[in-house]
Order: structure tokens, then sequence, then C-alpha cells
């Protein structure tokens, strides 16, 4: 909670208007100032990296539908339900571990500073008050060089040292246990969770998303590994690294995907057996990585911080639990209308979710900026980040419309060649291509939220927001149908776009200083 003693403007100032912060600068929004290119060198490598694994999966969707309708929409079900369950895991994890690694490196930076400073303070040969009454002779200067050389190669030595990070080690401890927890749970209840999705017991769709669930689950503990890992480089402002060892975990799986399935006769099995390889493959690269940079073993248990990682974790499980529920629900609601209708819709929702995901890198962007900003008290540096990824974040769903409404008209047949499932795909064009401004801001605003570490209403916001919008989705797909869950997700997106926009533009909780 913010103090007067925080307050950056000075006493008796005008208050001023936060809804005003939207529009602050915008017409240098594509600059590449110093801020643009913070934001650049962070948003487009996170961007590319959340977008890979949704990529990975059409490329999984569009290799199953040839197989048959059945297949793509046993899949579908299974691709929804074990993504969110681990997003139940993973949103919370990765988002926490982002905002505390980037605190926790920004102070420690700034105490290095300090250090650097007064070492070089004290070790000058001459002080404030006798530089003048000194003569700087020819042994002085050579000490001060001396003394010069040997504090910027200890700077040298401690910049190149691992850098001991709570939040890292504490993060990797919590990402295994969650992920074995999850493994178990999908692999023992996989039947149940499919015939709560609308999959029953004699459904054609039973076997095949059984089959791929189960044989899926077994990547669950490096997926969380992998997620938790990109959390710690994303707070490093980061995001080259998890690119690089996402593009060559998603390349194995698209290399492996025709092998197993085809050439090996796995079907849906061996898609899952290639993506389960892809993801070791992940971890390992970012764990190797990892260990360059950071100390993972704490000097105690007490240094892993688990109390507050659960704290502010425990209020983003309550927010990621109601996405999660929409998301799933919505699969559940297409599932129970029939194989066309699933595979149609799972075809729509996986190319809106991946489009939507190019959003997340703004949102990367701006969490790990104001996370430092906010750590410093540098109001200035967050209200102009703020300000630039939203209206980046505009600009990029108006685009984003444009290609995802001329590229799926044009691409539907890569995924289904059935003429129903077609069909279905062109009505819901209009709504996967037209949600994307509401998709992209909603993801920003997220991630501005979370940089100000006020995850208590994020959570909040987003239960209320889910009640709405459950009902809005049984209503309407009871009583229109397959474009009747369209319309309610469109409302889903709006009413989270409009929750992150309240919080900012009133200026309440930790935005309060844009009132003053």
């Amino acid at each position: 909670m913010m103090t007067q003693d925080d307050d950056p403007y000075p006493a008796g100032e005008k208050k001023r208007t936060p809804i005003r912060i939207f529009f602050k600068d915008a017409r240098n929004v594509f600059k590449l100032d110093e801020l643009g290119l913070e934001i650049a060198q962070i948003a487009l490598p996170a961007a590319l990296a959340l977008a890979a694994d949704p990529i990975a999966s059409l490329v999984d969707t569009a290799f199953i539908g040839q197989i048959g309708s059945v297949e793509l929409a046993a899949v579908g079900v299974s691709i929804a339900l074990f993504n969110q369950v681990s997003r139940i895991a993973i949103f919370p994890l990765v988002s926490v571990t982002t905002s505390f690694v980037a605190e926790e490196d920004t102070i420690g930076r700034g105490s290095a500073e300090i250090r650097e400073i007064e070492y070089l303070e004290t070790g000058s040969c001459l002080n404030g008050e006798n530089k003048e009454l000194i003569p700087q002779n020819d042994s002085c200067e050579i000490s001060c060089k001396s003394k010069s050389f040997h504090s910027s190669f200890d700077i040298a030595k401690i910049e190149n040292q691992r850098r001991h990070i709570p939040s890292a080690s504490s993060a990797l401890v919590i990402g295994g246990i969650l992920g074995l927890v999850q493994a178990v749970f999908l692999i023992s209840a996989a039947k149940p969770l499919l015939n709560f999705m609308g999959v029953s017991s004699d459904s054609s769709m039973l076997t095949p998303a059984q089959q791929y669930l189960t044989l899926r689950s077994l990547g669950a503990p490096a997926v969380l590994l992998s997620l938790a890992m990109q959390g710690v480089f994303r707070g490093f402002k980061d995001t080259k690294t998890p690119l690089y060892a996402t593009v060559a975990g998603d390349v194995t799986n698209i290399i492996l995907d025709p092998i197993f399935m085809f050439i090996f006769r796995l079907g849906v099995g061996g898609a899952a057996i290639a993506h389960v390889i892809s993801q070791y493959l992940i971890a390992v690269i970012l764990l190797w990585r990892l260990m360059g940079q950071v100390d993972l073993l704490p000097p105690s248990i007490k240094h892993l911080q688990f109390g507050r990682f659960l704290k502010n974790g425990f209020l983003l499980l309550i927010r990621v639990m109601a996405v999660t529920l929409c998301i799933t629900l919505s699969a559940s609601l297409a599932a129970r209308q029939g194989s066309t209708a699933m595979a149609a819709f799972q075809v729509c929702l996986q190319v809106w979710l991946t489009t939507s995901l190019l959003a997340d890198g703004l949102a990367v962007a701006g969490q790990a900026i104001l996370a430092g900003a906010f750590a410093r008290k540098d109001y200035d540096k967050a209200t102009a980040t703020a300000s630039r990824v939203l209206q980046l974040g505009l600009a990029l769903g108006l685009l984003l419309t444009i290609l995802v409404g001329v590229g799926l008209n044009f691409g539907a047949k890569l995924f289904s060649k059935d003429a129903s499932v077609l069909h279905l795909i062109a009505t819901g064009i209009p709504f996967v291509a037209g949600t994307q401004p509401l998709n992209a801001l909603a993801f920003v605003f997220d991630g501005v939220n979370f940089g100000a570490s006020d995850f208590a209403y994020s959570a909040f916001s987003l239960v209320l927001v889910a009640i709405v919008s459950i009902i809005c989705l049984h209503f309407l797909s009871s009583s229109l149908g397959f474009i009747g869950l369209w319309i309610a997700l469109t409302i889903y997106m709006s009413l989270r776009a409009f929750a992150g926009f309240w919080r900012i533009g009133t200026g309440t909780g930790p935005w309060g200083f844009l009132r003053r």
C-alpha cells in the first residue's frame, strides 16, 4: 500500500486524471527510443516463445486432422483439458516468479551499484576537501589507476559470478512438485475427466482422447519446470534464452510428429509421444543455461521464501481457476454438441489462443519493466511503460484482426477436409478475428497489473468476470449453439479488458500515484 512518503509529486500539486495514462505520448507509440527498445527486446522474443508451443499444437492438430474428424475432436478435448489443468499451476507460478525475480534482481543490482560507488569513493587518492590543496603527483596517479583497474576487474568478476536469487530456487522446487502431482492426477483420472468434458463412455472419441491425454501427461513435470524457468529468465528481462529452447523443442516435435504417427503407425499416441520428448528437451536446455547464471542451491530452506510464493500464488490460483473454468466449460459445451462442433471449435480455439498469446509478449515486457520500476519507486518510468505497452497492445490487436480474418478464411482446409466442420469454422471466423483487440488489451492489462504486484485485484475481479461469463456460456450455447459459444467468449474477453481498464483508469490500488 502506497503511503504519502511514496508520493513522487509535491504536496499541493493539482490532482491529475488517471485515465490520461492511456493516451500519454500516443504519437510516440512506435518510436524506438530507450523505452521502446527495452520493450521490443523483451516482448519480441517472449511473443515468439509463447506462440511457438501453440503453433506446435496447431501442427499436431493439422496432422491429426488428416486421420479423421473423430480423432481431431478427441485430441481437441484432451488438449483443452491438459492445457487448462496445466494453467492452474503454470500461470500463478510463472507470474509470481517473474515479478519476484525482477524485484530481487533490481534490488540486488542497486545494492551492487551502491557498493561500487562507495568503493570508488573510499579508494580514491583525493577526497573532496583536499583535492585542490594537495598536488596530484605521478605516484598518486599511478595508485589511482591501479585502484581503478582493480575496481573494474572486481566489478567484472562480480557480474560473471552466479547470482543468488531465492525466488529462482523456490520456483524450481514448486514447479517440480506441481508437475509430478499433475501427471499423477491426469493419468489416474483421465476417463472421469473426459466424461466431465462431455466425452461419454460410449463415444467414439473416448479411446483416442484417453490415449492422447495419458501419454501427454507424462510430460507434465517437464512443462511445469520449463515454465518456472521461463519465469526466472523473464524476471532477468532475458526472453531470448526461452525462445531458443522453445524453438528447439517445438522443431523436434514437428519433425517427430509424422515419424511416430505415420511411419511407426502410432496415430494420436505418436503425436503425444513427440510432444513429451520435445518438452523434456526444452527443460534440459533451460536448466543448463540457468545453472550458469544462478546459484540454485540456497544456504538453507528458509531462503526459499515459500510463504511469499504461496500467499501471492494462491491469489493467482483463484484467478486462473476462474479463467480455466470459462475456457474448459466452453470446450465441454462444444463437445456436447457433437464431434463436428467440437472439431470446428478446437480449430477456432487454437487459432484464437495462439494469436492472442502474441500480446502476452507485451505483457511480459510490461511486467518485467514495471516490477523493477515499482521496486525503485520510479513512478515516471512506471507510467511511461504502462502507457506504451497498452497502446502497442491495441495496435497489435487491430493488426491481428486483419491477419486472422484473412488467414483463417484461406487456411481452414489445412485443419480438416470435412465440409460440415469447415462450415462451422467459417461461422466462427468473425468472432475469432474480431475479438483480437479485446484479447490483446486483456493480456497486456494482466501483465501491467502483475508488474505492480496487484495480485489481489487481479484475482477477485476475474472471479466476478467468470461468474457473469459462465452464465452467458450456459444460456447462449443452449439457445444459439456454436455461435452462442463465441458470443459468450466475446463477452468474457470484453469484461476482462474492462476490469484492467477500471483499475488503472480510476487510479486505485498501486496506481494511486496517478491521481497526484
